[in-house]
């Protein structure tokens, strides 16, 4: 009897686990890598999956979004919304990382450029720009992790790739700290960004601060301590799946168009006409009680086939918490 109970009572805890989705705006501290982070919440809501959006390096804080449970699957969602940072640079010293954790060279014959010098090269460094990644990132080289080669001390050279500069604004300089705020697409280095204006000025710069205090809704103001997290509270700190699509357009479904999405996952009857959308559309199914069900993409004629399929459950929408 005893062993029945227990197998129920496991049994019960998978299909709870199974629904439960979402995300949580945790603030990430320093000193730890964004990868840390996702494994001490790993061991703390053990047994659902666990997975983060938009790395920070350790010496960073700041907005780390988590996907919880099947939140995961909208991992490549959160990448496309816009962040904004807040930096310190110390200017007229060079580093291999571009920042102070790496090797730092003070420049021997370093100028101060004045503030308008700054501002006037500002503009340079707005919309879209082609910028050169740091060798110690994470990004690939002949399928080996560029900071792993810079470590053993060979060359590495990352071509140069189009990212978006929304905003750059220098908040304060008082040589040798300028400090900045930058609004800018997912995959921008901001230590890069230092480096770059100021050589714009004849100088350098290795980066000393970086906190990430936005991500598209996520606010710093409003994110937690990863130690704050645990099974027992989780639904308390879960936020809603569908803020991960932000503004992608939405179309209502029956109880019946989801019980039809959970066992075909395609649909015929929704109010759209797949044929006036492009192949690579996205649209947000949502379940009658307001919360995201599956991201949906026209296949062909009226069919609609599922992209990413949430599923039932998760915390609350906005409008019901």
């Amino acid at each position: 009897m005893n062993d029945q109970l227990l197998s129920q009572n496991s049994e019960l805890r998978t299909q709870n686990s199974s629904r439960t989705h979402g995300l949580l705006n945790i603030a990430k501290p320093a000193g730890v890598s964004s990868r840390h982070v996702v494994t001490q919440l790993e061991h703390a809501l053990k047994p659902l999956a666990v997975g983060h959006a938009g790395t920070l390096d350790p010496m960073a804080t700041g907005v780390l979004v988590v996907g919880v449970g099947r939140g995961t699957k909208l991992i490549d969602y959160l990448h496309r919304f816009p962040k904004t940072y807040r930096a310190s640079f110390l200017l007229g010293r060079s580093s291999d990382t571009e920042d102070i954790t790496g090797n730092v060279t003070m420049l021997t014959d370093a100028r101060a450029p004045s503030r308008a010098e700054l501002d006037a090269a500002v503009p340079m460094f707005l919309g879209t720009i082609q910028q050169q990644p740091p060798a110690f990132s994470a990004l690939k080289v002949a399928g080996k992790r560029a900071y792993k080669l810079a470590r053993k001390g060979k060359k590495v050279e990352l071509n140069a790739r189009p990212v978006d500069v929304h905003r750059l604004e220098i908040t304060r300089y008082e040589y040798p700290e300028l400090q900045a705020e930058i609004e800018c697409s997912s995959g921008t280095y901001i230590r890069s960004l230092g480096r770059d204006l100021a050589r714009a000025v004849g100088s350098e710069a290795a980066m000393s601060v970086l906190s990430r205090t936005v991500i598209g809704p996520f606010l710093l103001s409003q994110a937690v301590a990863p130690e704050q997290i645990n099974k027992d509270n989780l639904l308390e700190h879960l936020l809603p799946s569908l803020l991960a699509v932000g503004a992608m357009q939405r179309t209502p479904l029956s109880e019946q168009q989801v019980a039809e999405l959970t066992a075909t996952g395609v649909l015929f009857d929704l109010p759209l006409e797949a044929t006036q959308f492009a192949s690579d559309a996205e649209v947000a199914g949502i379940a009658p009680d307001g919360r995201l069900f599956a991201v949906l993409t026209p296949s062909r004629g009226d069919r609609w086939k599922v992209k990413v399929l949430v599923g039932a459950g998760g915390p609350p929408t906005a409008d019901e918490s």
